[in-house]
């Protein structure tokens, strides 16, 4: 009888929250028609104009502001006023502001907008919230996404999304440029570090945790904790054929649906307010004009109810860059036509907002599409609750950079950092031994937070985060001063480009390696993101390349340190290296984690997210088809392909043993719709506790369309086993983990063998339609 009146109770409370939801979408669909009928069409368009921060700030030109920062009140009133700009973006002059300073900015732009506009409508300020609370001073910095998909813990990285939407709206910003649910499948890409990992399945994953922990599971971002998101960036932004930013990308119709699609499906059904579009070529035509994808995709066929935001001036790069417009006008018009809601213009939106107005009085745009536009980004102002509450207030967020959130930094650090290499197990060295703490990466709070981290290309980071710790000070916080030597060795130049290096007491470390019994050598990348960020060569860099070959011909074991958003090329020198352990990108308390880890502290769990390859021309993603590992033919020709990555997919290793066995499968026949139960046994057979990620793999043997990918992840949980310990681990695989799309675009299930693969085992069972 209890039980049945709990029962009750919560069915009768969730049924009261949906009446509840019910009946305010009702009233916001009212209050929506009724304001687009009072909109003049200059009023419409100023709600599809998104302008940035320095354009309405005190100081000599639009790209800057002075310090310290105030608003211009002759600016606000032309573009919030006379030009009705409905959103503003980013930060001013490339720097982190207090979460003071940000609640005061904001308000000012709301009560312009909401005190001294003919209608009053709110204004919506996005920012680009990459691992935290980017630009705002004290804020906690998370792991990059790169790191969180080698975590494979989706529970962490929905924890780190709450945290990073409460200290944004502590910042008074209700609107987050992120997640990234691009593919990390080209380690040339500049961008590679932002995406969750080079797997369609774990970015779905990854992407759905991150948003119900920025929007909340019932997606009620009017909760003055959550946050509006933007899905980034649709479609296939990190295929491009040459491995550089905003460069084409040739992408037939079942790769794009195979491999690009699924993540972003996922995040809209997931119920994602907002995206943002692709700002490269795809088979020729540029993502920001092509209403196949914008509309007949994105709108019609995915149901995406949200608003679709571009990226940084990206309509006038139609003109300008892409060349499918004669003028700025012309690219506003293809633009908008293609299915664009909201323009990130970003300096000068008299052009975007006179070119708009032009074309619907002249019946080349229609006022229906500026009304359709108007509608989406006037829902997701409601949904936020601007309407009732235009702000948020610092002094209501307690837990705004708290010991609690910066310990889920830590947690999620710690269970991403990959150790791939241990030979002899040399690692955890025992604290107290003599070490030479060596290499460029070192010492800097700047690579281990990477780009996005108090400024666009994190060359500030130094500026803000002076109170954490970076590798050098973590070690001797762990083993000592007494006994942790420090020489750089290699050194980034201050006020270059990445890639800009310099020899630094390059003799000296070699000579201080003499008396080590252990070197931990830092190599990587300095930080970058987008275009300044392309490269052309693949292997990390001649100097730091240079002194890990010097360091090893000491004859003194090295352990190799790598902080880097994109896996360089290591192998001039891996086999004299005798562990390798990457920390990615891994934030604040990345340095205290790695420590941790080095001296056994914590046991290792992460698990690469992507493949690291050996060789500059054998950047050959795991998901790839059978031709790539040709054996040796038959006969007079060879054709023979090599699959010999560096490292592969999910390598990861631990200071304990795991044994895989029992691998049960609920049927070995199948039939159409059915679904498969899979079942293994995982034992601890190690000395002590550790983390193990159990992943499930599927190979369509013989397909008759396309030929099948080798393998692909189709689920994956990690768990923790005590010392001895066992655990049965339980999967389902549905039917459209059996299917896959042919050339037309169109998802096929066929009859036929799959074999299923967990760790070292296998198991096989036949589908019949």
């Amino acid at each position: 009888m209890k039980l049945k009146n709990i029962t009750t109770v919560v069915f009768a409370g969730l049924f009261g929250f949906l009446a509840l939801a019910q009946e305010n979408s009702v009233k916001y669909e009212q209050e929506i028609e009724a304001l687009i009928k009072k909109m003049t069409v200059k009023e419409k368009v100023g709600q599809m104009a998104q302008i940035t921060l320095d354009v309405i700030g005190k100081g000599n030109d639009r790209y800057t502001s002075f310090e310290p920062l105030q608003l211009d009140e002759k600016e606000v009133k032309k573009a919030l006023g006379d030009y009705h700009i409905g959103s503003v973006l980013n930060t001013a002059n490339n720097r982190a502001l207090p979460k003071e300073k940000w609640y005061e900015i904001i308000k000012e732009i709301q009560d312009f907008s909401i005190n001294k506009t003919r209608l009053g409508i709110p204004n919506i300020y996005g920012v680009d919230e990459i691992h935290g609370a980017t630009y705002t001073a004290g804020a906690t910095m998370f792991p990059q996404q790169i790191a969180q998909g080698a975590a494979r813990n989706p529970a962490l990285t929905k924890q780190g999304a709450a945290i990073t939407a409460y200290e944004t709206r502590a910042s008074n910003i209700p609107w987050s440029f992120s997640p990234v649910l691009d593919l990390a499948l080209d380690p040339r890409f500049s961008r590679m570090w932002e995406s969750f990992g080079e797997d369609p399945y774990l970015c779905s994953v990854l992407g759905v945790a991150a948003i119900n922990g920025y929007e909340g599971d019932d997606n009620n971002i009017s909760n003055p904790t959550k946050v509006a998101v933007s899905l980034k960036h649709f479609l296939g932004y990190h295929a491009t054929i040459s491995g550089k930013d905003r460069t084409p990308s040739y992408i037939p119709e079942d790769a794009l649906r195979e491999y690009h699609l699924p993540a972003f499906e996922a995040a809209i059904a997931a119920g994602a307010h907002t995206i943002m579009i692709n700002s490269g070529i795809i088979n020729g035509v540029p993502v920001h004009a092509n209403y196949e994808l914008l509309t007949t995709l994105l709108k019609k066929e995915l149901g995406f109810k949200g608003l679709v935001v571009t990226d940084w001036a990206d309509i006038e790069n139609l003109h300008r860059r892409d060349r499918v417009a004669a003028t700025d006008k012309e690219a506003i018009m293809l633009a908008i036509n293609a299915g664009i809601d909201m323009s990130m213009i970003p300096y000068n939106y008299e052009v975007f907002c006179d070119g708009l107005v032009e074309l619907v009085n002249e019946g080349k745009v229609k006022e229906s599409r500026l009304d359709d536009a108007v509608r989406r980004i006037l829902k997701v102002k409601y949904e936020l609750g601007l309407f009732e509450t235009p702000n948020t207030n610092y002094k209501d967020y307690p837990e705004f950079g708290s010991k609690t959130h910066e310990k889920a930094s830590y947690e999620m650090a710690a269970e991403a950092i990959t150790l791939l290499k241990n030979d002899s197990g040399i690692l955890p060295l025992k604290k107290g031994t003599k070490v030479l703490v060596v290499g460029p990466n070192a010492n800097s709070m700047r690579t281990l937070n990477g780009a996005w981290t108090y400024s666009w290309q994190g060359e500030k980071t130094p500026e803000f985060a002076a109170q954490y710790n970076t590798i050098l000070e973590a070690v001797q916080n762990e083993n000592g001063k007494e006994n942790t030597t420090f020489v750089e060795g290699v050194a980034y130049k201050d006020g270059g480009s990445y890639y800009e290096e310099e020899k630094k007491d390059f003799d000296k470390a070699i000579e201080e390696a003499k008396n080590a019994e252990v070197i931990l050598l830092c190599l990587g990348e300095n930080t970058y993101t987008e275009k300044p960020g392309d490269l052309n060569d693949l292997y990390l860099s001649d100097y730091q390349t240079e002194l890990a070959l010097e360091l090893a011909k000491t004859g003194k074991p090295v352990v190799l340190i790598l902080n880097e958003g994109r896996p360089r090329i290591i192998s001039k020198f891996e086999r004299e290296t005798k562990a390798i352990v990457q920390a990615y990108l891994p934030g604040n308390f990345g340095g205290d984690a790695l420590a941790d880890i080095i001296f056994g502290d914590v046991n290792p769990s992460g698990k690469l997210p992507y493949t690291y390859p050996r060789y500059p021309n054998a950047t050959i993603s795991y998901i790839h088809k059978p031709s790539e590992e040709q054996k040796k033919a038959e006969g007079v020709y060879n054709y023979e392909a090599d699959y010999n990555p560096q490292f592969r997919f999910g390598d990861g290793l631990s200071y304990t043993t795991f044994e895989f066995s029992a691998l049960k499968l609920s049927s070995k026949n199948i039939k159409k719709g059915e679904n498969v139960e899979v079942s293994v046994v995982v034992k601890n057979t190690g000395e002590r506790e550790g983390k193990e990620v159990v992943e499930l793999y599927t190979s369509d043997l013989y397909a008759s369309s396309v030929t099948p990918d080798v393998k692909r992840l189709r689920r994956f949980q990690k768990i923790t086993l005590k010392r001895g310990e066992s655990k049965t681990v339980k999967f389902t695989l549905n039917p459209k983990d059996m299917s896959y799309f042919g050339r037309e675009g169109n998802e096929i299930l066929e009859a036929g063998e799959f074999e299923v693969m967990i760790d070292n085992l296998t198991s096989k069972f036949k589908l019949t339609l």
